[in-house]
């Protein structure tokens, strides 16, 4: 069965949590196996999300950091961590449209996160947005 974009960034939301877990815990990993674990049929558009954060995290969390008003990422939870990373990573990365990522990131801290970190999340969004 085929998946909507929608479901497909969650999943792979999903799968930088995990990778996030994995690394906070010190236990091993490969990249490959947990979207194999996470994603019936290989799947180019989650590839291209967790590479893509992966290669690029050290400036998304700068990025995000900037606009993080006397927080830092790493201070939120890996939910909210995943989500701001794939969206800030699809904001600066991608040719998707930015409504449309940040409206994607809205609906998945609508599920992931709280009421606070939810309006964090559109903030930062909102302010990389109108820096482009």
């Amino acid at each position: 069965m085929t998946k909507t974009r929608s479901e497909l960034r969650e999943l792979a939301m999903v799968i930088l949590y995990q990778i996030n877990l994995y690394e906070k815990n010190k236990i091993a990993y490969q990249v490959e196996q947990v979207i194999n674990d996470n994603v019936e049929i290989e799947n180019e558009f989650i590839k291209e999300i967790v590479y893509g954060v992966i290669t690029y995290q050290s400036g998304i969390d700068q990025k995000a950091n900037h606009f993080l008003k006397d927080w830092t990422i790493d201070r939120l939870g890996l939910p909210d961590q995943a989500i701001i990373r794939l969206s800030i990573y699809e904001l600066l990365y991608t040719k998707t449209p930015e409504i449309v990522i940040i409206n994607e990131a809205i609906e998945l801290a609508k599920k992931y996160s709280d009421e606070k970190v939810r309006q964090m999340i559109n903030g930062i969004l909102d302010k990389i947005y109108h820096e482009k």
